[in-house]
């Protein structure tokens, strides 16, 4: 009896055991799902406001806007104006002194305003009148229509009619009745051929005559905008000439990279430049012919002795080539 007490006190202590073994076990959890939603994606940065680049200021006709490096003789010459003109019409007591983006008026004011050219119009009905002048004779009518006397007479064709017209002794027949003029007809004429057209030349019209400025070989051609003229080589000293009639606009040294300049005026809006003199020979405001010594070549703010030579039209330069005759000076 004893033992099996013993027995089953052992077997609940077993039982027991296990069951407190089972309690601190952790529970098995099923498993949870990690599908998410995907993440909305971030709006980009909107991207800043690009202010529009400022345009230009327009420049009116007839002026210039300053850039850096312009003195007011640059001005001048590119816009075939004289500089004390230029300095006059902007009223510059010191033509040194002017700004970067300061508009100069670089062409003479226009003419006073009031001042009517060509023939004025009248904005009311016109009135014809006869070739001889004669008054025209009207009677007002009930209707408000008029009559005009004197009337066409109608004739017949013929060539003694034709003739009579010509000379203006044409009469009416008393039977004859007021009618409009009806115009005879034209009579064929052979139909004259007009007269072959004439090829254009290869200068202006206008263009001067202008002969070559120094007697040295071409070193560099008209090839803008790194070339506004012609390099003629020589030795310093060598003569440099007028290369047609004109008056001296400027001489200095007041245009960066062209040394001691001269700039002639010629006629028909044409001038002539020529740069890195080593001496100038005439003044401003002197009249020159052309062949006249004006200076002596050098190489005033250039690397070797050479004439810079330019012809210009209306300020803009033009190739000299075509203005310089063929044969070379000896």
């Amino acid at each position: 009896m004893t033992n099996r007490r013993a027995h089953w006190r052992a077997w609940l202590l077993v039982v027991s055991a296990s069951a407190l073994a089972g309690c601190g076990s952790e529970p098995v959890q099923a498993p949870v799902s990690d599908i998410r939603p995907p993440p909305t994606p971030a709006a980009a940065p909107a991207a800043p406001a690009v202010a529009p680049a400022p345009s230009a200021p327009s420049v009116p006709a007839g002026h210039y806007m300053v850039k850096r490096g312009d003195t007011l003789y640059s001005i001048a010459l590119e816009n075939g104006a004289d500089y004390r003109d230029v300095a006059r019409w902007n009223q510059l007591d010191d033509p040194t002194k002017i700004s970067v983006g300061q508009v100069l008026r670089v062409a003479p004011p226009e003419s006073a305003p009031g001042v009517q050219v060509g023939a004025a119009r009248d904005s009311g009905s016109l009135q014809a009148r006869p070739l001889d002048g004669a008054a025209v004779a009207q009677q007002g009518q009930g209707d408000g229509s008029t009559k005009v006397a004197p009337k066409a007479l109608r004739l017949p064709y013929s060539e003694e009619n034709l003739a009579m017209l010509a000379k203006g002794e044409a009469a009416a027949p008393s039977s004859a009745k007021p009618a409009a003029v009806v115009a005879a007809p034209a009579v064929a004429a052979a139909a004259k051929p007009e007269p072959p057209k004439v090829a254009a030349v290869a200068r202006e019209p206008d263009a001067i005559d202008f002969i070559w400025p120094a007697k040295g070989g071409v070193l560099a051609k008209f090839a803008e905008p790194s070339s506004k003229g012609v390099d003629i080589g020589g030795k310093a000293g060598d003569p440099v000439v007028a290369a047609a009639n004109g008056q001296v606009l400027y001489t200095g040294t007041g245009i960066r990279g062209f040394g001691k300049l001269i700039v002639i005026r010629h006629e028909n809006g044409f001038s002539s430049v020529y740069a890195h003199n080593r001496e100038i020979l005439v003044k401003e405001g002197q009249s020159v012919t052309r062949g006249q010594k004006i200076a002596e070549l050098g190489d005033t703010d250039a690397d070797r002795p050479k004439l810079h030579f330019e012809i210009r039209k209306s300020g803009k330069p033009v190739d000299p080539m075509r203005y310089l005759p063929g044969e070379r000076p000896s």
